[in-house]
């Protein structure tokens, strides 16, 4: 049975690592992602937190594979900011190769960032957040269905 966002979401940290450390990057993806920001996965917060950070904060972004970029659709209802090159890259997680998200020409507080995804299959992508070089968080992208 192929994984799912809920299913990350009750995955613990270790276990969301280990998936990663799995995964070949896979496609640079096209059209919108559904995102789900993975805190304090597999605890009794991770559900409640990321419905509070896609209502609030951050629904997903929207991939132009044939451009090489990207816009994240953020706050309550979606708008269009921080554009982000895309490309195929070694991880800084673990030096393999991913879909890396950059946003360094993308404004003072935004080249702070990084993410990097992987395809989990399902049209499902896992991703890594990085502030300059520290991981902060994982998060996952959902691509062409409603996530169950």
């Amino acid at each position: 049975m192929p994984i799912t966002a809920p299913d990350l979401l009750d995955m613990d940290q270790d276990a969301i690592d280990d998936l990663w450390r799995g995964l070949e990057s896979g496609p640079i993806p096209d059209g919108e992602g559904r995102g789900t920001v993975l805190i304090a996965p597999g605890t009794v917060l991770s559900d409640a937190a990321a419905t509070i950070a896609h209502v609030v904060a951050w629904k997903g972004k929207r991939f132009d594979a044939a451009k090489g970029e990207l816009i994240n659709e953020i706050g309550p209802f979606g708008h269009d900011a921080v554009p982000a090159k895309v490309y195929v890259a070694e991880s800084w997680y673990d030096h393999r190769p991913a879909i890396v998200l950059d946003y360094e020409e993308s404004g003072v507080l935004a080249r702070h960032i990084r993410d990097e995804i992987r395809e989990v299959g399902g049209g499902l992508y896992l991703g890594i957040a990085y502030w300059d070089e520290d991981k902060v968080l994982n998060f996952s992208l959902q691509f062409g269905q409603e996530e169950s």
